[in-house]
């Protein structure tokens, strides 16, 4: 991708956590899907262009698992990368399945991920590793008002989403405003996504604030 200038990039990167902080990236740290797995983001991605709708996956943003997305000093990126990478050592590949749709109060429909043991496994490992060099002076994002249960995973972890909450998916669409995503759901309803594949890396990189992935700092290929 094209190099952005870094003030541009760090002032473009405003994320779910509205802080006045200098030098902080969102960092995403997630597991890279094989290729069934991304051709199911890429049919449905299809199957909503039809209809209107632009998927992330359709505007060139990678698919990809999170595992666990915080807030860092843009300081602790090298150290962020080498806790990754030696975490990462151990991995193996394994299944990874698509279960269908989940569309939110709020819009934004995923592809549901079902959260194996391996799947969990890896999250709370890179979550362990990562978390000691998060910022942590975060807030809340607006929306954790309406899951009250996720804020003792925030407050301690710097994201909603880990351990016990952590809720794997695909993100396709965002805060969605078309109406046919209503009819779209009701079509699809009889013949959900469904597909099998499996996880063939770890990868972290910058987001924006909708979780996408806009600068890739390293990605780890799992063995065999």
């Amino acid at each position: 991708m094209p190099q952005i200038p870094r003030m541009a990039l760090i002032a473009a990167l405003v994320t779910a956590y509205p802080l006045q902080a200098e030098d902080r990236l969102s960092i995403d740290i997630y597991a890279i899907p094989s290729p069934s797995i991304v051709d199911a983001v890429t049919e449905a991605s299809v199957d909503l262009a039809a209809r209107g709708m632009t998927t992330f996956h359709a505007q060139g943003h990678p698919a990809h698992v999170t595992l666990y997305l915080t807030q860092y000093p843009a300081s602790a990126a090298p150290a962020l990368k080498a806790a990754v990478a030696k975490a990462a050592k151990a991995c193996r590949s394994f299944p990874l399945t698509v279960t269908g749709l989940q569309r939110t109060a709020s819009n934004w429909l995923f592809l549901k991920v079902e959260r194996s043991a391996p799947l969990q496994r890896l999250a709370d490992e890179m979550t362990l590793a990562a978390e000691p060099l998060r910022s942590h002076d975060l807030a809340p994002p607006s929306w954790m008002k309406e899951y009250p249960a996720k804020l003792p995973a925030f407050e301690r972890y710097g994201s909603p989403n880990v351990f016990m909450q952590f809720d794997p998916h695909l993100t396709l669409l965002a805060n969605e405003a078309t109406p046919d995503l209503g009819k779209y759901m009701a079509d699809v309803a009889s013949r959900p996504p469904r597909a099998e594949g499996g996880v063939t890396g770890i990868g972290l990189g910058i987001v924006d604030a909708n979780g996408q992935l806009v600068r890739t700092l390293a990605e780890y290929r799992c063995k065999a």
